[in-house]
């Protein structure tokens, strides 16, 4: 299968948008749609903090998407880099999408002088898990979030 991967880009929401409100059903979350809207908007933005890359398929269709960011680190003089949300349109998944766009976001980070990237997915994402398995080192770190 031939992908491109590339920087996502302004005039991709409507294809962008489908594939978030998909994300988001899987994880069973909703999010407001200004904040999808500023979302993407942050991530296309060239001097903004969140990045994004999309796979599209040969025929030019929008069928993956990755986000990532770079913070500092107290354990290291270089960034980290945490992606944050990565889907694939069902019909898709094995096709080797997932990855390719990880290895983007690993070249991003590398680019950037970041010594690690890293991602959480939920327990129950087991294909995902197939793949983080194979791509990176899973770690014994439980999360732990506090709304305020």
């Amino acid at each position: 299968m031939s992908l491109t991967i590339r920087p996502l880009e302004a005039g991709d929401y409507d294809a962008w948008y489908p594939l978030w409100q998909g994300y988001l059903t899987f994880y069973k979350s909703e999010v407001a749609d200004d904040v999808t809207k500023n979302t993407f908007a942050r991530i296309v933005d060239p001097g903004g903090d969140i990045f994004g890359f999309a796979a599209l398929d040969e025929a030019g269709q929008l069928v993956g998407f990755v986000t990532y960011l770079f913070h500092p680190f107290t354990w290291s003089n270089e960034p980290r880099c945490y992606l944050g949300d990565l889907f694939t349109l069902p019909k898709m998944r094995g096709e080797g999408v997932g990855r390719r766009l990880i290895d983007a976001v690993c070249d991003a980070a590398k680019a950037q002088g970041a010594t690690q990237v890293y991602w959480m997915t939920q327990e129950f994402n087991y294909q995902g898990r197939t793949l983080y398995d194979k791509v990176a080192e899973k770690t014994d770190f439980i999360k732990y979030a506090k709304n305020i």
